[in-house]
């Protein structure tokens, strides 16, 4: 059977900006866009949106390097087009 993880779950961890040591907490993700294309962040971090995020019910994610430094572009997420999240199926 394959493993899934609801999308609450995710949300929740997608919250946790550090772990318990101070440093940066970091995932891995997988999305559909707007257009429909897969995007595939093997190492992210959640970030701010200039916009209510619980409202329009969207999320921040950046890709970073294996230092921690950011790469490329914050993306707009939203909450319903997440595919996995960690190498699990994200469920409704």
């Amino acid at each position: 059977m394959e493993q899934t993880i609801t999308r609450a779950d995710v949300l929740a961890e997608m919250e946790k900006r550090e772990t318990a040591d101070n440093r940066h907490r970091y995932f891995a993700i997988q999305f559909y866009k707007q257009n429909g294309e897969l995007v595939t962040l093997p190492r992210a971090r959640s970030c701010g949106l200039r916009m209510d995020m619980t409202e329009n019910r969207m999320r921040g994610v950046q890709q970073v390097d294996e230092f921690g430094n950011a790469v490329g572009h914050i993306y707009p997420v939203c909450i319903d087009n997440i595919r996995t999240f960690n190498n699990v199926r994200v469920k409704i």
